[in-house]
């Protein structure tokens, strides 16, 4: 009987065997680059399905790692299909070899390599896209279950753009607010005291009447005749109130 804590991980394995697969079948009826004319549709087949499974392969091997460094869709589907061409193009080359008994010649290899890029951005994006449109894939067998995230409630205020950026600081402007974020500004309309309930949560200082900065966001806190300010590793420069100084003092900025 299969454990039940690797089934979901086989399950997203043959899921994507089986769109890499599909891929290869599409391709083979195209006939892409030239092999629609070279052999009979059985042979194209094996070949387009061989290629596109083990590229696939080593494309999901290299996701694995670039998924510990971004989830943002764009730089790290540029980021895997980059890296995945080199060890690709080996992989293709050996197909061809045992099809067709030959190696790309060296005059044609930088044309080889590009459409070997073309075709794994091609395939990857298929693959993150089917995926985002999923339900998360289950954790790990042993894998803590993740924290909730106490911005998830503000977050949801923000366009599309900026809200899984970092949070930086949130400042209020008469009936709007300011929020700074890595992705940049952004004006929604939203009362700050609103914001200051959903924010509760999160690690983070109300700094002043108007402003509200988040903890990992602070580089440093100066105090000079009875006033304060707070400095930003955005390069923001923040006013602390004397009455909202106390927290600030606690956790040690000064």
């Amino acid at each position: 009987m299969p454990d039940p804590a690797t089934s979901p991980w086989l399950r997203r394995s043959a899921a994507d065997l089986a769109l890499f697969a599909a891929i290869g079948v599409v391709m083979a009826f195209l006939g892409p680059f030239g092999t629609s004319a070279a052999v009979g549709l059985g042979q194209r087949l094996a070949y387009w399905i061989a290629c596109m499974v083990g590229g696939g392969v080593a494309g999901v091997a290299v996701d694995e790692g670039v998924l510990r460094l971004t989830r943002r869709f764009w730089p790290r589907l540029l980021a895997v299909s980059v890296a995945m061409t080199p060890p690709v193009t080996g992989i293709i080359s050996a197909i061809n070899y045992g099809f067709y008994g030959h190696l790309p010649a060296l005059a044609v290899l930088p044309q080889f390599v590009f459409q070997v890029f073309v075709v794994s951005f091609a395939a990857m994006t298929l693959r993150q896209l089917a995926w985002a449109q999923s339900p998360a894939a289950p954790l790990p067998a042993g894998a803590a279950e993740p924290a909730a995230d106490p911005l998830a409630a503000f977050r949801q205020r923000l366009s599309a753009k900026r809200r899984a950026a970092r949070l930086f600081a949130v400042e209020a402007e008469d009936h709007y607010l300011r929020v700074h974020t890595e992705a940049g500004d952004e004006l929604i309309t939203a009362r700050f005291g609103d914001a200051l309930r959903e924010l509760a949560a999160a690690p983070g200082f109300q700094v002043h009447r108007s402003w509200w900065v988040a903890a990992e966001a602070i580089d440093e806190v100066r105090w000079r005749k009875g006033r304060g300010e707070a400095r930003l590793k955005c390069g923001l420069t923040v006013p602390v109130s004397r009455s909202n100084a106390a927290a600030l003092k606690a956790a040690g900025w000064f």
